[in-house]
């Protein structure tokens, strides 16, 4: 009971009008994101309302964000243009459905495996792209949408100096839409983006075909969004982690994704995760709570069906002012700032991330990216750390103490460590300080021992730990009466 108040009402006046202030940003992203997707902006923006609601209770991160986005509706072009509405909403029930699997399997676990430089590097790819996105509402336009976003931002940077009764962006909203509408300035407004829907969602099954064909067809979209989905999530979880210094359940939140897509899926609505830029918008503007994410949905339909007229007059302009507030607050600026104290390796594996999400907008394949270098990095660093110590026990007694991990990367640093020129009679491998991993570590003791064996010398492994002994026993063959002759 006292986590569940500590969730929902120890920061209530703050969520509620960080809620509101997000709810009016996922307007126009929403119907930007069902254009991108190829679908009518009521789709994005049931999902958006729906899956903010849904994830506001069953999340696991509280005051996170989630809603329609860009990452899932680049994976819908090519079903929605190929086989139309229908498909993509079974193929949100079954991502949904895929999502749930993840959870129930705590698969959330996984996100340690992630390193920080591919996080920051995702997170500034992000950025980067959140920004770019609001060019085009710069572009070609009349001279006051330049002054007014100019105005915003001075409101949204300079206000809270003097109070934060009221989040900023709030405020400068509310003020460029009434000086918008009080002097009639002709700029591009929120009702441009297109038509806002006049009606409750309501629930109905896909219409297709409930075949394996039909499932042949939206399995790989399906199961892509459900894998992007959650790394989105889970990347913005760790965001609102680092923000608010408090902890989340990866596994609830992978759990409450899918619930929300799969209730989606029977509104009309196409698949959605976590959102950085609504989540870094509402922790800035104060939100801390469920309390906020569920205003935030509540607000999105709120104002798209009572305050419709309000809302379609609101200029794009201090939106693209809103997200460039968003924009600037989710870029880590300090990575690049401390690139002078940070390991060349995780610089590059942060640049890689960063670079290959923007140029491909793809960012499964950025994350994937840094995650295979940082893994490269670190393999080469375990490789390095392999010690061997000699020393000469008795006359014609070479006694080798091995330290360190031996595996497929580090085995020929392991092998040249030893002294194949030299004559003795006797040699003792002590291998109480290593740790023998896969196959190509025991590939190289057996060549190891039988080299020297070629030699002349006696040959002796000692120290052998249980589990590299179970390895040595399974798959060695330098003790086999054969093994000189392989």
């Amino acid at each position: 009971m006292r986590a569940l108040k500590r969730e929902w009402w120890s920061n209530p006046r703050a969520d509620l009008l960080a809620g509101a202030v997000v709810g009016l940003a996922l307007i126009p992203e929403a119907i930007a994101f069902s254009i991108i997707a190829g679908v009518d902006p009521k789709v994005g923006l049931y999902a958006s309302f729906i899956i903010a609601v849904v994830t506001a209770f069953l999340g696991g991160r509280p005051a996170s964000i989630s809603a329609a986005t860009g990452a899932m509706a680049l994976l819908m072009i090519d079903l929605v243009r190929d086989y139309g509405l229908e498909y993509l909403l079974v193929a949100t029930l079954l991502c949904g459905v895929f999502q749930v699997i993840f959870g129930v399997l705590r698969l959330g676990r996984q996100m340690r495996y992630v390193p920080r430089a591919v996080m920051v590097g995702y997170i500034n790819a992000l950025a980067v792209l959140i920004f770019l996105a609001q060019l085009p509402q710069l572009t070609n336009v009349p001279l006051a949408v330049y002054v007014m976003t100019a105005l915003s931002l001075a409101i949204i940077y300079i206000l809270p100096r003097f109070t934060k009764a009221v989040p900023s962006p709030l405020v400068a909203l509310f003020v460029m839409t009434v000086a918008a509408i009080a002097l009639g300035i002709d700029v591009p407004t929120v009702g441009d983006m297109g038509e806002l829907p006049t009606a409750l969602p309501i629930f109905a099954l896909p219409q297709v075909p409930w075949t394996l064909e039909t499932l042949r067809i939206v399995l790989p979209t399906s199961l892509t969004m459900a894998v992007v989905g959650l790394l989105a999530s889970f990347l913005t979880a760790s965001l609102v982690d680092e923000l608010t210094d408090t902890p989340s359940d990866k596994n609830r939140e992978a759990k409450g994704q899918g619930i929300a897509n799969i209730i989606t899926s029977f509104f009309g609505g196409m698949a959605g995760c976590g959102m950085i830029g609504q989540s870094v918008i509402n922790v800035q503007s104060g939100g801390r709570g469920r309390l906020s994410t569920l205003c935030a949905g509540v607000f999105l339909l709120f104002a798209i069906l009572v305050l419709s007229g309000w809302v379609q007059q609101m200029p794009m302009a201090a939106l693209v002012a809103v997200m460039i507030m968003v924009s600037i607050g989710t870029f880590r600026w300090a990575s690049f700032r401390d690139m002078a104290k940070i390991p060349r390796t995780e610089t590059a594996v942060m640049l890689s991330t960063m670079l290959v999400t923007i140029f491909t907008r793809n960012f499964a394949l950025g994350v994937a990216t840094g995650i295979v270098m940082s893994t490269v990095f670190f393999s080469r660093k375990i490789a390095q750390l392999v010690f061997v110590d000699k020393v000469m026990r008795a006359e014609g007694h070479r006694v080798y103490s091995v330290s360190g991990q031996i595996f497929f990367v580090s085995r020929d640093e392991f092998f040249e460590a030893f002294d194949f020129e030299e004559f003795v009679d006797r040699v003792t491998i002590d291998l109480t300080h290593a740790h023998l991993w896969d196959q190509g570590a025991v590939a190289a003791l057996d060549k190891i021992v039988n080299k020297f064996r070629r030699a002349g010398a006696e040959v002796e492994v000692v120290g052998l730990n249980e589990a590299s002994t179970t390895l040595v026993n399974k798959l060695a063959v330098h003790s086999q009466p054969t093994a000189l002759q392989e």
